[in-house]
């Protein structure tokens, strides 16, 4: 189990939640697409009871697809066409389906037939210059630290403290979404770094921009359908999350993170049990949306994705590849079950996309995570994920205020990669998602304990471009 630390004041907390290691955050990958695409489907993921995600074949009229559904005494519930889908000439979408009986019958069954293009589960997935700020200053914050940092010597931290020493603390012109749960905007150490939409005006109860959700000036929320991206207290994964990535440096308080200078943007898809595959769907499509559209376009650089649980979804493969069209990074934890996942992938960042970065975690040591999933050819590098302190909202005399606290999982290793990204395009204006990978993954250090457990065989290096 994790231990989480949480101080205003200090009190020792242990919890338990998917992500960050919480323990649910341990992600049990049991099966390779290959197996998930045959009739055998082994009950061995979360998934939302009764219900398939159906995509029906092009031309298939509304009668053809009555008729099919009423084979399984299937309904609609929900019908997945974002603008994205749409603006690549998608008519149809994806249905999301409930029905008696056996999820696993069912789509063995909806796979035979000519109408029907593919049928899966409904997936759930759970979590996974110098800086004068306190922990950095006090030695806690150990995954931005390098080989010459002018306050500590730590030879196994990102290096980010050598790239701040050079001057490169971000931009304000680049964009990171949070697929995730909600982030606290307003904690003292993001409030600076808060992204917003700019073609949505706030409050008006209107859809200002015309991209299906009204008033998403700060994001959305897919899990509660509504534009509040923070609920308070629960939320504290996505603010662990956006901390490692945007945490301000230099204003002598709490953390710091890989890049001072961001805009972060968030799409609420885990709730409190955990976030469906239709809406991971869903919040993928939005970020493209944001950067793809003709006006008010947002320049998302990348996405961090700190959470896993479920199989292959060819669905959500073709979001991924709508965001490698726009030039957008899909930046994934391994996972924490402590394996090779080199036969039995581990989803989201095991899909084989190009924009796709799989992140693997390391210890202060220099050493692979115990838990940290790893694998020679589907995980492409290590990064800090151990006892790396950021923001969380925390409640003191019944408010919810600015908290800083201890996670351990891939779920905080992914972050100091987004991070990264995000440092990179802010030097690099115009890169493309290749070029950012290319120059990540080009400028890892080689390590021990990563040597045959992934691509590059070494870990994160902030200052090596």
């Amino acid at each position: 189990m994790k231990k989480r630390f949480f101080f205003l004041p200090i009190v020792l907390i242990f919890l338990v939640l998917g992500g960050c290691i919480k323990n649910n955050e341990f992600l049990q990958p049991k099966e390779d697409a290959s197996l998930l695409k045959s009739a055998n489907l082994k009950p061995v993921y979360d998934m939302v009871p009764n219900e398939v995600l159906v995509k029906f074949k092009e031309g298939v009229d509304e009668n053809n697809k009555t008729r099919v559904l009423g084979k399984f005494k299937g309904k609609h519930r929900d019908r997945i066409l974002t603008d994205e889908m749409t603006r690549r000439g998608e008519k149809q979408g994806i249905a999301v389906v409930s029905m008696p009986g056996s999820v696993d019958e069912a789509i063995a069954a909806m796979r035979g037939l000519p109408e029907v293009e593919y049928a899966e589960p409904n997936y759930i997935y759970t979590h996974q210059v110098n800086s004068n700020d306190t922990y950095y200053t006090n030695g806690k914050l150990w995954g931005m630290y390098g080989d010459v940092s002018s306050l500590f010597t730590n030879t196994y931290g990102s290096h980010a403290a050598e790239a701040w020493a050079s001057g490169h603390t971000g931009s304000a012109l680049v964009y990171i979404g949070l697929i995730d749960e909600g982030y606290m905007y307003t904690h003292e150490d993001l409030a600076a770094n808060v992204g917003k939409n700019p073609g949505e005006i706030a409050g008006n109860r209107r859809d200002d921009d015309g991209n299906g959700y009204v008033d998403d000036v700060y994001g959305w929320d897919f899990d509660g359908k509504n534009s509040s991206v923070f609920d308070g207290v629960q939320d504290d994964h996505g603010t662990h999350v956006a901390g490692t990535i945007g945490g301000v440096g230099g204003n002598g308080k709490g953390v710091a993170g890989v890049c001072w200078n961001v805009r972060m943007i968030d799409a609420k898809f885990l709730g409190t049990r955990g976030g469906t595959l239709a809406n991971a769907i869903k919040a993928v499509d939005y970020f493209t949306n944001l950067k793809t559209r003709a006006s008010n376009a947002v320049n998302i650089v990348a996405t961090n994705n700190s959470w896993g649980g479920g199989g292959f979804s060819q669905g959500l493969q073709d979001a991924i590849e709508r965001a490698n069209a726009a030039n957008i990074l899909f930046i994934a934890a391994a996972g924490n079950d402590g394996s090779n996942t080199e036969a039995a992938t581990s989803y989201p960042s095991g899909y084989p996309n190009d924009n796709v970065i799989a992140v693997a975690s390391i210890n202060s040591s220099g050493g692979l995570s115990s838990w940290s999933n790893y694998a020679a050819t589907k995980v492409d590098l290590g990064a800090p994920g151990e006892g790396v302190y950021s923001s969380v909202p925390v409640t003191s005399k019944r408010t919810v205020v600015s908290g800083y606290a201890s996670y351990s999982g891939t779920s905080m290793a992914t972050p100091h990669v987004t991070g990264t990204a995000a440092l990179y395009a802010s030097t690099h204006p115009g890169a493309t998602a290749a070029e950012i990978k290319a120059a990540i993954l080009n400028s890892t250090i080689p390590t021990t304990s990563l040597s045959g457990k992934c691509v590059t065989g070494g870990r994160l290096n902030v200052s090596g471009f």
